[in-house]
């Protein structure tokens, strides 16, 4: 087993542990803007260690864009999506829950 191989098996179990991570987050975070942040996170960096790990236990020179391709989509749309799903609990009127507001405040 190559050193390559070995951190590929590390970079997916620490991906996977992200998603443990925030999947406790989504039960134990009591805002919906906070869990936004563990979900939006947790798809962005999870994905990229997840899918980049993969890339490296079984390397191939082909799939290397395609490793590049996913992980930039995946961490374009997670942000965007975690934006859009922020800005529509806001325009809800959706409280927050025990947070200082007065920054926010035009």
């Amino acid at each position: 087993m190559s050193w390559y191989e070995i951190l590929g098996q590390v970079l997916t179990v620490v991906g996977a542990v992200i998603f443990v991570l925030a999947g406790v987050g989504l039960l134990r975070l009591r805002d919906p803007y906070m869990r936004i942040s563990a979900v939006a996170t947790a798809s962005g960096l999870g994905v990229a260690f997840v899918v980049g790990g993969t890339a490296l236990v079984d390397p191939h020179l082909d799939d290397l864009l395609k490793v590049i391709i996913a992980i930039a989509l995946q961490l374009t749309t997670s942000v965007i999506g975690g934006i859009a799903i922020g800005r529509a609990a806001v325009m809800s009127g959706h409280r927050f829950d025990d947070t200082d507001t007065t920054d926010l405040d035009l």
